[in-house]
């Protein structure tokens, strides 16, 4: 099998040389660090199967995919298994759509797992190597792209823009939300329902009547007495969480009732 890899972190790219050397029938032909050089490399080396990290600069994974099949159609396009640091409950949404994919960090059972999955595909009689449940996943990453991706703040006479994905939590703030990135926090226009609604529901919970919080940034978690639990985020921060959003936390963050 001619494979390509695509990951935007050097080690990440190294531990899969290491783990792909260990089989035989397997030829890596390529290496990509961004979603923009992995088309590239797709369509000029014309691998058999792609290992695409699902967040790359320049271009995610499904990107990655959907540009190859626009350029030589889904006959054309390789086989796919993604890599991704999601959660566990965003994993299930891949396993629901029976894509491959690794869970980093990864090893070497896992990966030949995969392997195996590709190689039966590769094997079958259908002429596209993209199946329904790739298509069924692309055509989801389509419906949700409306979700907010940057912020707009304005402070002073100038406007900061902020990945919604580099915030740690938002806060009620009265009649407006303070935003939380890092040590840093900066006053949004807007209140708090109100942003709640623009954003992915699958990335950010509301955890208490003044807080939503960035999913990807928990690390930890305490639970308390009546309901209530502390998150820990990167970074060193402590949250509380309400009484009445314990449901919506158990279940953002795979805990047990």
């Amino acid at each position: 099998m001619r494979v390509l890899i695509a990951d935007d972190e050097p080690p990440a790219r190294h531990h899969l040389r290491r783990l792909l050397a260990a089989h035989p029938d397997v030829e890596l032909v390529g290496e990509a660090r961004g979603g923009r050089e992995a088309v590239a490399s797709i369509l000029a080396l014309r691998p058999a199967v792609a290992l695409l990290d699902v967040q790359m600069p320049e271009g995610t994974g499904l990107d990655v995919v959907r540009e190859v099949a626009a350029a030589v159609g889904w006959e054309g396009a390789p086989a796919v298994v993604f890599a991704t640091a999601y959660d566990a409950y965003a994993v299930r949404a891949f396993e629901l759509h029976a894509v491959d994919y690794l869970l980093k960090p990864y090893d070497a059972a896992r990966l030949a797992e995969a392997l195996g999955r590709v190689r039966a595909r590769l094997r079958g009689a259908r002429a596209a190597r993209v199946d329904e449940g790739l298509l069924a996943l692309l055509a989801r990453a389509d419906r949700e792209a409306g979700y907010l991706r940057r912020l707009s703040i304005r402070v002073g006479a100038r406007v900061r823009l902020v990945d919604v994905d580099a915030v740690d939590y938002f806060e009620a703030d009265g009649n407006y939300v303070r935003v939380h990135v890092g040590g840093a926090s900066e006053l949004m226009r807007e209140s708090l329902t109100a942003l709640g609604e623009r954003l992915d529901p699958r990335r950010f919970v509301r955890v208490h009547r003044s807080l939503v919080v960035n999913l990807r940034r928990v690390v930890e978690v305490e639970p308390l007495f009546a309901g209530e639990y502390v998150l820990f985020l990167a970074g060193g921060r402590r949250l509380t969480t309400g009484r009445t959003y314990r449901a919506a936390v158990q279940q953002a963050l795979g805990l047990r009732p």
